[in-house]
């Protein structure tokens, strides 16, 4: 038994130093090489210091900015509660809040009652934590935006335009536009 028991002992230590540290070490320092920003958490900087990341979302509510899609992570944008509410499309409570938030959307963008609202304007996405609104989502709350500011509506939507980008590999999902980076565009501007 102690023939085999030493070897395996032997080979025990050898795979965890070689997989547990080895391997490690050299994932991390491919993704830091090659990866960067997205290894440490695509943060976004203004002034010197990390307002936010690119990748998760937060909540803007005065009328000069922006407002992201709502979140159903914990109390609100908390990274620690990311998820869904796991309500079903036809779930009463879900059906209620919505019309709750469409109603909230339009009196806060100045729309008529019956003015279509974005989907991402009144439903929460999975994580709870997404940064970006629909460019239509955008549009229709630069008014606001621009007369909180005393910009020209035109110029707000430019900015807008300025900060769109692309669906996901060309073909998935819509165009859309990162909130924290619009706004903060915004701050530099006003």
């Amino acid at each position: 038994m102690r023939r085999q028991l030493l070897p395996a002992l032997r080979m025990f230590l050898v795979f965890t130093v070689l997989c547990g540290l080895g391997y490690t070490f050299v994932v991390t320092g491919v993704v830091q090489v090659v990866f960067h920003d997205q290894a440490n958490g695509s943060l976004v900087k203004a002034d010197g210091r990390v307002v936010g990341s690119k990748v998760i979302g937060q909540n803007f509510t005065k009328p000069r900015y922006f407002h992201p899609r709502p979140s159903a992570a914990g109390d609100g944008y908390d990274g620690k509660a990311s998820g869904a509410s796991n309500l079903g499309p036809t779930n009463p409570e879900l059906l209620q809040t919505i019309k709750e938030r469409a109603v909230a959307y339009r009196k806060e963008n100045g729309l008529a009652g019956k003015a279509l609202v974005p989907a991402d304007a009144v439903t929460a996405s999975g994580s709870g934590l997404d940064p970006q609104i629909t460019v239509q989502n955008a549009l229709l709350q630069a008014p606001r935006v621009a007369e909180a500011r005393g910009l020209a509506i035109a110029d707000v939507e430019r900015l807008v335009h300025d900060h769109t980008t692309g669906r996901t590999l060309g073909f998935l999902g819509e165009k859309g536009v990162n909130v924290l980076e619009l706004n903060l565009a915004l701050d530099r501007q006003t």
